[in-house]
């Protein structure tokens, strides 16, 4: 086996290795605990924040909570971007969908409700409050507290909403509500002191999601609980949460972090992401919450102690981010909002130092071409310019080597069995004609890292999400939908369900071109004649092709452009060293030997045996 097809079964090897291992050998980091369970018993909200205790959000059984919910008054909310209600019942953010998603590709389907109220199938919300400190045994207002609509009567960037609610004890509490035309809220917190002594108490605000949401499950996707704690970013799955350490009141489970001065909690999900914002340069005390007996999925943010005088009014200021997880709006809330390190709250991977530039290059290809799925031909053809000075010198390497043959068949026969004289006149020849024999590999090898972090884009931005291309594509982050055993639509039946098994068979028009494109590049040469090497190059084009067929569909097309362009790259290549590639030749050299070996068989078949002696 000479060395120039060495290189090229190696780099085959590893490739085929690093795409099947690689979700194996980096999972994503997992969180543990950072700090003891019994500090949330010092946490000035630890009595008042529900899902700690078992019971529903409301207070008492599920089908009085879900009750209390449904005959609340609501307040609209209408904005460019959102849609739905808030309630007077805790002044909670619980129902909002999202005006520019739908939940799949059909023009009728529903919107992408984010925000749901107790009493639905999957109750998720937003609650703010205040909590008492010090003894304090006055009323204060709280998930179930019903408050009154003030001032305004539709929430939208320009018209905020007011409510009020007295407790009757000589403390006011008011909460201003504003939204902007994307995804943040404001939510601003006062009370006011009528009595003659000082109060003090603390403003929180959480978020609760009853029963673990439906997610990707798949682990190179965080869903759960993300928080950014002083320019920390921390991660905790919906199935870690169980196994968090036990709350000191033997209530639930519970991790703490403290902030000193820049944080924000919430839940995320693949495409969607809740999230409580103190203002920057305030601590606060994030508490992580899971209840073992009502399976409920809370993260609060704590803020410190306000001592109110009499007479006085006291406000606390709060963001929550509730909608999608756009790259532009949540780098802008990052930029111009002060928001720390809130673009992390995208899962960019153990590759963000190359997952975060290719998707800002795909994002500003897409806005000038104004197609996803030709900026990622773009994005291809980029990253091969900016690797071809190192792809060249491999070409070239590998044409060198190809023009040493057959110097290096005659060493062969000179060494004879001498494998140790052999090897020495090798690296003689090599260094000689400054050749090196692993060059051959590393634009493969080079394509690996690109290739993960480009799948990871494709994988986790929304920007990729029902993004068409042309005619069948219509969802560059799903695979192509087309299937050869209907024949791409001509025969009157539909192609098999992701989840059946006929799937892996059910190849779409751009695996089938990818496995051409692979094809079409080893044709650059003849075939080699060591026969494990010849089953190796006939099989991989058609292995990858079946091993990419479920890819989404972005991600095939990078990789078929990507062979195009080698394909011509090396073809060039070679030309400009004298070598003529005769792809055609190759290709019909190929059915030749297939006929010769049929005819051969067919010939041993019937050739008489010998007669027995």
């Amino acid at each position: 086996m000479d060395d120039q097809n060495k290189n090229l079964v190696l780099a085959t090897v590893l490739s085929l290795v690093v795409i099947l291992g690689w979700f194996l050998i980096f999972p994503p980091e997992e969180q543990a605990p950072s700090h003891e369970a019994d500090a949330v018993s010092s946490a000035p909200a630890g009595d008042l924040t529900p899902g700690a205790t078992g019971d529903t959000a409301t207070g008492g059984s599920t089908a009085q909570a879900a009750a209390a919910a449904q005959d609340a008054p609501r307040v609209t909310v209408e904005t460019p971007s959102l849609t739905g209600s808030l309630s007077l019942l805790g002044g909670r953010i619980d129902d909002l969908s999202l005006t520019g998603y739908q939940e799949t590709l059909d023009p009728e389907s529903p919107l992408v409700r984010l925000l749901s109220p107790v009493g639905s199938e999957t109750p998720y919300y937003a609650v703010w409050g205040w909590a008492p400190v010090g003894g304090t045994t006055t009323a204060l207002p709280g998930p179930d507290t019903l408050w009154t609509l003030e001032d305004g009567d539709t929430l939208t960037p320009d018209t905020p909403v007011t409510l009020a609610w007295d407790n009757g004890d000589g403390l006011i509490f008011r909460r201003t509500v504003s939204v902007d035309e994307k995804f943040m809220f404001d939510i601003e917190q006062t009370v006011e002191n009528t009595t003659d002594t000082p109060v003090t108490l603390a403003p929180y605000g959480f978020v609760a999601r009853h029963g673990e949401p439906d997610t990707q499950g798949f682990f190179i996707l965080h869903e759960g609980v993300v928080r950014m704690t002083d320019g920390t970013l921390e991660e905790i799955d919906y199935d870690d949460m169980p196994d968090l350490e036990p709350d000191a009141r033997g209530a639930g489970r519970v991790d703490v972090a403290e902030v000193t001065e820049n944080g924000w909690t919430g839940f995320t999900d693949k495409y969607w992401m809740t999230t409580l914002i103190p203002e920057p340069a305030t601590s606060f005390r994030s508490v992580v919450r899971y209840s073992d007996r009502s399976e409920i999925y809370q993260t609060d943010a704590v803020l410190p102690a306000i001592e109110v005088a009499p007479g006085a009014t006291a406000t606390s200021d709060t963001r929550l981010f509730a909608g999608a997880k756009e790259w532009e709006a949540i780098q802008g809330y990052q930029n111009e909002g002060g928001i720390a390190g809130f673009v992390d709250s995208i899962d960019w991977g153990w590759f963000f130092f190359l997952t975060k530039p290719i998707f800002i290059l795909l994002h500003f290809l897409n806005g000038v071409i104004g197609n996803m799925g030709w900026a990622i031909v773009a994005l291809t053809l980029i990253l091969k310019a900016i690797v071809f000075p190192l792809a060249y010198r491999s070409y070239v390497s590998m044409a060198k080597m190809k023009e040493l043959q057959p110097e290096m068949e005659a060493l062969k026969e000179r060494a004879g069995d001498d494998r140790q004289e052999l090897q020495k006149g090798m690296m003689k020849l090599y260094k000689d004609n400054k050749v090196n024999p692993a060059s051959g590999c590393l634009p493969i090898l080079l394509q690996i890292p690109i290739f993960f972090s480009l799948y990871k884009v494709i994988f986790v931005t929304i920007e990729l999400r029902h993004a068409e291309w042309f005619g069948w594509i219509r969802d560059l982050s799903a695979p192509d939908p087309s299937s050869i055993l209907n024949l791409f639509g001509l025969l009157p039946f539909a192609a098999p369900e992701p989840s059946s098994l006929l799937a892996i068979i059910s190849l779409g028009v751009l695996p089938i071109l990818l496995g051409i494109s692979m094809w079409l590049q080893q044709k650059l040469n003849p075939a080699p004649t060591d026969p494990t090497q010849k089953m190796v190059f006939a099989w991989m084009p058609w292995v990858f092709m079946f091993m990419l067929g479920n890819f989404a569909s972005g991600l095939v097309l990078y990789w078929i452009t990507n062979n195009t362009v080698t394909f011509i790259q090396q073809y060039a290549i070679m030309r400009s060293h004298g070598a003529k590639p005769d792809v055609f030749g190759n290709i019909k050299s190929g059915f030749k030997r297939k006929k010769v070996a049929e005819a051969k068989a067919a010939k041993a078949a019937n050739t008489p045996g010998k007669p027995k002696k």
